[in-house]
């Protein structure tokens, strides 16, 4: 069992997956394989007896992953590891020991933290907009995993929020914890801080989780805010089986407290720390690493990707076009989509990514103006949608009933029922989204293992919504940058790369800056195959991102706006501008 563990991977992989006491970090670039190394280290700790399962918590920041990693685990033969998200894992002994602390229930959690301040606002007099509550919610979570409180927040935060001065966002705050208190409710922050606050002031509690947990591995270790840090320490104790995994490059969520000096400083935090470095990329070609290393030479913490081998040979240079405004740079990439979908790419392997949402409209409308289905990640979940509850729930009614026809052809009759049609509606309706689901669960049908049941295809489904397991559609992908980070396209259309974009407007100290070239970063490296970047210097004259610029003229290749879709062939200086570009990849 212990060779399966050590099977398909590289010598720096190897390394790491060997590496199975004392403190160490892995530095993952994008697509190096970071979570295979993770499940393969666990694995092959727990083959070798280095590890008892349920000694092991491995920790990351959203439910899917964790999901993710216990399905590889279980793929290793191996069960019992607790991968868990921060907030489940403290949530969870939070449950435990608060009934043996407290003499009663642990409270319940916020279910919506705007709602509530919009209720404490209410209890003082005050009425802010929903925009405003957003951002006094943001605050809040900021003030608590930087582990500040409300004093110390007004003076980190002195110039308020919105029309707010931050004498009201500071009096909204206190009504927002006093409601909470009278409700006997915490919020998610609440539930990091509470078992932080348990484990330091209750040494048996502590006694129990070290004796409990004795390996720790945590994932995304950039994205780590000072609240989890402390958190992570009450759990390890004095023990120094650690493992952290993570790259600095990637680190695009200071503004909700992540601080990638923990993964930084890690080795001169921890005594004989072994560090290695994952630089070998298997998702992306190499003329698409020789741009995202370019915009990223020198900066602290960051890697030098490198394709596998077999990808180094030339291939698809990324491209730059520059377009006269934002319709016209939407209608030229709907119709370079266009062409790639006719050349037999499937839709689902194509996605545009931007900086903020306000972005998407313009692309939808592009897309759908061209015939192209698409789908903006972020919304409600597959599973969560109306359509998807009513075909699952009329197949589980199916599947009680005598089938007479063959399990697929069953599910297709089933969905047809609900408004199936072999041809998809017009792009860019209702009739085309609620088709697209339906048609999502037909493709799972088919994708079935033979000898499915309609039954056991039904429980599939219920066990893959509570896993936020979801299907792709087959559309093309809208999202902001945020959104894609862990997600992968083999063609990405990256738009918007004008100042005042990205970098966006209010970035103007030099961190913030470089957060938003991270940002770029991490949406370039969604591209396997090709890569095309564009912007638009619409009424206000924008001049192309400062990062085209930074990337230069090596790894680009100016192309002009398409034809008949509203965007000026001008010069291909204009397009980084800096100078007309060369038609060769620049060695990774």
């Amino acid at each position: 069992m212990s060779g399966r563990a050590l099977m398909g991977l590289d010598e720096q992989q190897l390394e790491a997956v060997r590496a199975l006491r004392g403190p160490v970090a892995v530095l993952a670039g994008a697509g190096t394989g970071k979570t295979r190394v993770i499940t393969h280290r666990i694995a092959h700790g727990v083959d070798t007896g280095a590890y008892s399962p349920g000694r092991v918590m491995a920790v990351t920041f959203t439910a899917k992953a964790a999901g993710e990693m216990r399905g590889r685990l279980r793929a290793l033969g191996v069960d019992g590891v607790s991968a868990r998200t921060f907030h489940a894992a403290a949530l969870a002994q939070l449950n435990y020991f608060w009934p043996t602390l407290a003499g009663d229930t642990a409270p319940g959690i916020v279910d919506n933290k705007v709602r509530l301040l919009a209720h404490a606002a209410d209890g003082i007099g005050m009425d802010p907009d929903t925009a405003t509550l957003r951002d006094v919610a943001s605050g809040i979570e900021w003030r608590k995993v930087s582990m500040l409180g409300i004093e110390a927040y007004a003076a980190a935060r002195p110039q308020g929020i919105g029309r707010l001065p931050v004498e009201r966002v500071v009096d909204l705050q206190r009504a927002y914890e006093k409601l909470k208190d009278e409700r006997r409710q915490l919020d998610f922050e609440d539930v990091l801080l509470a078992c932080a606050g348990m484990l330091e002031a209750e040494p048996r509690v502590a006694r129990a989780v070290h004796e409990q947990y004795r390996h720790f591995t945590v994932d995304e270790f950039q994205d780590v805010s000072p609240l989890q840090h402390r958190l992570l320490e009450l759990w390890l104790g004095d023990r120094r089986d650690l493992c952290v995994v993570g790259d600095a490059s990637q680190t695009i969520y200071s503004f909700a407290g992540a601080d990638a000096r923990y993964l930084l400083e890690f080795a001169a935090r921890h005594e004989d720390a072994r560090v290695v470095r994952l630089e070998t990329n298997y998702r992306s070609d190499a003329s698409v690493l020789a741009v995202a290393n370019e915009l990223m030479r020198n900066r602290p913490g960051a890697l030098h990707l490198v394709a596998e081998p077999h990808r180094r040979a030339a291939d698809d240079v990324p491209t730059v076009t520059a377009y006269d405004d934002d319709e016209a740079e939407a209608r030229g990439v709907a119709h370079r989509i266009s062409a790639q979908i006719a050349a037999g790419i499937d839709p689902r392997r194509i996605a545009v990514l931007y900086r903020s949402h306000a972005q998407s409209a313009e692309l939808v409308r592009a897309l759908a103006d061209a015939g192209i289905a698409s789908t903006v990640l972020g919304g409600r979940r597959f599973f969560d949608l109306p359509e998807v509850r009513q075909g699952i729930m009329a197949l589980r009614a199916a599947s009680v009933a005598p089938i007479e026809s063959g399990f697929v052809d069953t599910v297709r009759d089933v969905l047809r029922s609900l408004g199936l049609t072999d041809e998809p509606p017009q792009a860019g309706g209702a009739l085309r989204d609620a088709w697209e689901l339906r048609a999502a669960l037909l493709r799972l049908a088919e994708e079935a293992p033979s000898g499915t049941t309609l039954r056991a295809f039904t429980d599939e489904l219920t066990a893959r919504a509570k896993a936020h397991d979801e299907p792709a559609l087959r559309t093309v992908t809208l999202a902001t940058i945020h959104a894609a980070k862990g997600l992968e396209w083999d063609h990405v259309h990256l738009v918007g790369l004008a100042e005042g974009l990205l970098p966006i407007a209010y970035a103007t100290t030099f961190e913030q800056v470089d957060e938003e070239r991270r940002l770029a970063y991490v949406g370039i490296t969604r591209a396997a195959r090709t890569l095309a970047l564009s912007w638009a210097r619409g009424v206000r004259e924008r001049q192309p991102s400062r990062f085209l610029r930074e990337i230069g003229n090596g790894s680009l290749r100016a192309v002009g706006a398409s034809s008949g879709h509203g965007g000026a062939n001008r010069r291909a200086r204009s397009a980084t501008g800096r100078g007309p570009q060369s038609g060769g990849a620049r060695s990774s």
